[in-house]
């Protein structure tokens, strides 16, 4: 499947992040119903940063989403938009829910963030050696 490049003003790109959010202490907290809200919620923060949730899904400790995202965006600043939104949008929804949350916190503050997509690694590098510099 070939994703379509994606164009800012003065650029093309495909950037995209596999990010993974773990519960505080990894508290089994969530059933379908949260990880529903969590996914709403993201994807609407998500919009807000020109991105785009492309996957989503979760177990009872952890979600994992797949963002494709615009290169003015820093990762670390929707990584902390996601999780405060998603933390507070859950604690309004389900008020219960906060009952299991440590000391006010759903989220553990680490997160895991890959990129993807693209060529592998080794072809760039390829590409990259097979270009010719000037005489």
């Amino acid at each position: 499947m070939t994703q379509e490049l994606r164009r800012g003003r003065h650029c093309v790109f495909e950037l995209n992040v596999h990010l993974v959010f773990v519960t505080k202490y990894r508290r089994s907290i969530f059933t379908e119903e949260h990880l529903d809200a969590i996914e709403a919620a993201a994807a609407k923060v998500c919009t807000d940063f020109g991105a785009h949730l492309r996957e989503f899904n979760g177990e009872r400790n952890h979600v994992h989403l797949l963002v494709s995202y615009p290169p003015k965006v820093a990762v670390s600043s929707l990584v902390n938009s996601l999780k405060g939104v998603t933390s507070r949008r859950l604690r309004s929804m389900f008020p219960e829910v906060e009952a299991s949350y440590y000391k006010g916190q759903l989220w553990s503050p680490s997160y895991f963030a890959a990129s993807c997509g693209g060529a592998p690694l080794e072809k760039l590098k390829a590409y990259i050696d097979a270009q010719n510099r000037p005489a």
